[in-house]
This record gives structure tokens, sequence and C-alpha cells, in this order.
């Protein structure tokens, strides 16, 4: 159904999220890039923000549960489970070939105005598009009731979606420059408040929710099975990210002194990606091909992919082992 208070405080978390973890650290949020780090690099850039993006499931488990996506069944033969593997390793392969995946090039790298992740979104979105109407099974909404028909959340809903909203933003406008120096301790403590930042809105939002996303592919073969809601991700999510870059401009020269930059928060200099579409080669456009492939066919992206593990452990199992071996080839 469609959820346009839902979605679109979640997608003010993504944007709190993202941004801040640039202004303030100076790098780019990327789930696939950090998620593979984690496996195969651990460090102190990737491993509190996935620690983080794992905590996320925690309070809404607790204070909030009906905000939890209602996934399908875990695997429970070994032909889903091997093919649980096989869309785990078509998500790995393809965000690795491809530089990124829906946080990474939509969300961070659309509002970075990066022409690359324009390329790669493009590619991604519209091979997800294809293949959730002609390869997937879009579930329908309840009988009788169209997708877009609007949902709203309960008062006790509002009240918890409204406050950890303002939470957010006071603690990242406010509590931090305030509270933390430039220091690599400093940098360590919200990069782990980000990821849980990050994973509360994935949840909120909805894009947590395979059969959301799927639905949101729907317009194009049936309408009447077509969930607009993420749509407010690009208005609440991307578009504030992408102000907030242009305000900010990022290592811009200050006082017309060119040895004086502008600095992140709790930073010396910023981290941005620095490929452009020149780099672009036919791995990278292999690559989004397959990450919009996998995408498409179960509706769940890296980050989406972490939460799920944790409430799903056995589905959880089976598509990090395939997001490990894609990593690696």
């Amino acid at each position: 159904m469609f959820t346009p208070i839902h979605t679109s405080l979640g997608a003010l978390l993504l944007y709190q999220s993202s941004s801040s973890l640039l202004l303030h650290n100076g790098s780019v949020l990327g789930v696939s890039s950090l998620l593979s780090g984690v496996m195969l690099s651990p460090s102190r850039d990737n491993v509190p923000i996935i620690a983080g993006l794992l905590s996320s499931v925690v309070p809404i488990y607790l204070f909030m549960p009906s905000l939890l996506p209602t996934y399908p069944a875990a695997p429970s033969s070994w032909a889903s489970l091997l093919s649980t593997v096989g869309t785990g390793f078509l998500l790995g392969w393809g965000t690795k070939n491809g530089r990124g995946c829906t946080s990474g090039h939509m969300l961070c790298g659309l509002s970075r105005l990066s022409p690359r992740s324009l390329v790669a979104t493009a590619i991604f979105v519209t091979t997800a598009l294809i293949t959730a109407n002609f390869v997937s099974e879009i579930p329908p909404c309840r009988a009788g009731i169209p997708c877009y028909t609007p949902l709203y959340p309960s008062g006790f809903e509002l009240a918890f979606m409204s406050g950890v909203t303002a939470i957010t933003f006071i603690t990242n406008a406010l509590v931090v420059p305030r509270t933390l120096d430039r220091s690599d301790r400093s940098r360590l403590i919200f990069t782990y408040l980000a990821g849980i930042q990050f994973g509360t809105g994935l949840l909120i939002s909805g894009m947590a929710d395979p059969v959301k996303v799927l639905r949101f592919f729907a317009f194009a073969t049936d309408p009447a099975r077509f969930d607009p809601s993420l749509a407010l991700v690009i208005l609440f999510g991307i578009l504030p990210s992408l102000i907030t870059y242009l305000s900010v401009k990022p290592g811009r020269i200050l006082n017309n002194d060119k040895d004086k930059q502008a600095k992140p928060t709790l930073a010396d200099t910023y981290r941005l990606p620095t490929a452009t579409v020149a780099d672009i080669d036919w791995r990278f456009v292999t690559g989004a091909i397959v990450f919009g492939v996998a995408w498409g066919l179960r509706g769940v992206c890296p980050g989406p992919a972490v939460l799920r593990s944790v409430l799903q452990p056995t589905w959880g199992f089976a598509q990090m082992a395939g997001y490990l071996l894609g990593s690696l080839i």
C-alpha cells in the first residue's frame, strides 16, 4: 500500500544519515563497498557503520514492530537455498563491478551530481524495472484494493517516527558539532550513529521491504499493483541531499586562499570518489546490469539485505555467502 507519511519520514532519515556522514566525516555512505569491506578487509571506516546498520533493527523490533517488513518465507529447501545464494552472488558481483548500489550511486551519487552515478543508476533502475515486470512475480495487495491506495500510520507509529526523525536532526545538526572534536574517536562514534540512522530510514521508508520495492516497479505493466511510495525517496531523500551538497560545496576554497579549504566537522579532508565518466568500462556497465537483475528479481539491495539477515538468519546466511563469493570474483 502507498505509505506517504512513513516513506517521507524514512527518506528524511536516509538524507540525514548520508549527508551528515559526508559533512561530519567527509565520506560517502555506499553500503555495497562498506559491506564488502567488512567481509574482506575490516577497518574503522566500514565495521562501525555496518554494526550501526545491524543495530537499527533493535529499537524498531522492541518499540514499534509494526514497522518491520513482512518478508517472504525463508529458504526451506535446497533449491530455495541455492536460489538465495545465487541472488546474493549477483548482488555481490554486480555492486562490486558496478562500483556501487542504490545508496552509493542513487542516493549519494545523484545528490553530488556525479555523471558516472547517473549512468549507473539509469542502467540498474531500467534493468530492475524490466526484470521485475517480465521475470519476477509482483504480488498484488489485498483483494480488490489497488496498491496505490494510501495507508496512514497509527498515532503511536506517527509519534515514534516523528520523534526519531526529530532526534536525528537535532543530533546531527547541534549535538555532534558541539560535543565531538576532530579525531578518530569522534569519527568512529558518528560512523556508528550514521549506520543506525540509515538502517532506521530503510525500515521506516519501506526500502527494506522487498515486496514494496517490487510493487514500485509495477507501474509498467499492472497499475493496480503499483505502489508509488518509493518515489518520495527522491523528493525527501535525494533532493535535500543535493541542496545540502550544493550549499556546503565540500572542498571549496575559503577566502580565496588556496591553502585553506572547507573541512568536514570531524575529519581533516573530504574523501570523495574521484572516478569519472571516462572510467566507465564494460565491467562497470555489466555490473550495473547484473545488480539491476538481482534487485528486480527479489527487491533487495545491500542495505536492506543486511537488515533482513538479522530478522531472517537462514536467508541472511545464504544471501551473504553468495554476496561474499560475488565480491571475490
